[in-house]
């Protein structure tokens, strides 16, 4: 080869070089960036990230006629009912169930399902509520204040319902936070977005005091930035004797919400923090009792009349409890006569036989034995406002 030819070639291979040198920075470059936004955003998740104490005081709320007094030998009921945050009625369908939709619907659709609510409450008029799902401000619901509008409208609903009590219409109430997230980028094509969500109890009888105590979270990070840190919601009613003097004594009302979409590992060390909780209450010599959506059914319960439907794609299959770990001081309560929940992986008003959709039995209470349950049942509401149906439990304190 030429002496020109030579150097023809060599310049020709440093251009083509040069071409793949710049070509792979550029990509690099791309990378970089990637990398700088990815890590951008999970350190602005991690920065925003709700870190609730394991134990904070909560604010109690009152209205006029919430202050009756709860004497030993009176009979009350106790309403708990997972509300959906008032966007999972019967027209619902949701992803994490094996349904398409993130958005479960329209505004109207949302005012719809929480007057369905409040009528049912009205109804049934407990003198107790405890409520999961109830959202505050989230994009979900958009951003309307349930618990607010529930606890302002209730009382007024509820006025003169019941002639002998009727100074004692109003409701204390009391709200822990259990999702608080500015902005949950799941799932990627249609997200879920800023999310503000918790449990409340509201109750004619005067509430003492109330804390959120913390259960341990069932997720690492990342995905606990953006994930449920769940809780107790503990509100605490003192106790009087037939003279009106103080016993000492108190009525502690634990609301909680357990895990759901976890390994199980999540639900079983949240489900023995809250026995561990219960019994040192009971010890105390008070009255407990716990009432919520456990995301799970005890071990005592028939749930036969509810089979699993293999034929329902990643159909989800709720814990078990083993009674007997809860303890001998403890009642564990549900009512498999009517499912307390359905499954959300399809409308519950479609065309299709209501015998194919999947049920469960996982709301309900555990009662302290020092507490007599005259009845618990669960209430048939179509599951139009909400994908749970509410479970009222009577009692009479011994």
């Amino acid at each position: 080869m030429s002496e020109k030819k030579k150097k023809t070639q060599q310049i020709k291979e440093k251009k083509t070089l040069t071409i793949k040198q710049k070509v792979v920075r550029v990509i690099l470059c791309i990378l970089g960036v990637i990398i700088l936004i990815v890590g951008g955003f999970f350190g602005w998740l991690t920065v925003n990230e709700y870190r609730p104490a394991d134990v904070e005081e909560v604010t109690v709320d009152t209205t006029e006629g919430s202050g009756k007094k709860l004497t030993l030998g009176d009979s009350l009921s106790i309403a708990t009912w997972n509300i959906g945050y008032g966007a999972l009625g019967d027209n619902a369908d949701f992803f994490m169930d094996g349904g398409t939709s993130v958005m479960t619907a329209i505004p109207e659709r949302v005012d719809v399902n929480l007057a369905g609510l409040q009528g049912f409450l009205v109804g049934m008029n407990p003198d107790i509520i405890m409520l999961q799902e109830v959202d505050r401000d989230s994009k979900r619901s958009y951003n309307q204040d349930e618990f607010t509008k529930i606890q302002g409208d209730l009382p007024l609903l509820t006025k003169d319902i019941n002639s002998e009590d009727s100074d004692y219409n109003g409701y204390a109430a009391t709200f822990a936070y259990n999702f608080k997230a500015k902005y949950v980028p799941y799932p990627l094509n249609d997200n879920i977005g800023k999310v503000e969500s918790g449990i409340g109890t509201l109750s004619k009888y005067s509430i003492d005091s109330a804390e959120r105590i913390s259960l341990p979270c069932a997720y690492k990070w990342p995905i606990k930035t953006v994930n449920l840190k769940r809780c107790m919601l503990v509100s605490r009613i003192p106790v009087y004797d037939s003279e009106g003097n103080a016993t000492g004594k108190e009525l502690v009302c634990v609301n909680l919400h357990v895990e759901a979409y976890d390994d199980g590992e999540g639900k079983k060390a949240q489900t023995e923090q809250i026995r561990a909780f219960l019994q040192s209450e009971y010890d105390k010599g008070n009255y407990v009792i716990a009432g919520g959506d456990f995301n799970q059914t005890f071990s005592n319960v028939d749930t036969s009349a509810y089979p699993v439907h293999s034929e329902i794609p990643n159909v989800w299959t709720p814990g078990i409890i083993d009674v007997n770990d809860i303890g001998s001081d403890f009642q564990c309560l549900m009512d498999s006569t009517v499912p307390t929940c359905r499954s959300l992986d399809k409308a519950y008003n479609s065309v299709e036989d209501k015998s194919n959709f999947q049920y469960y039995v996982i709301d309900g209470f555990i009662v302290s034995n020092n507490v007599k349950v005259d009845e618990m049942n669960t209430q048939f509401t179509m599951f139009a406002p909400s994908d749970h149906n509410p479970v009222v439990l009577k009692i009479t304190l011994e």
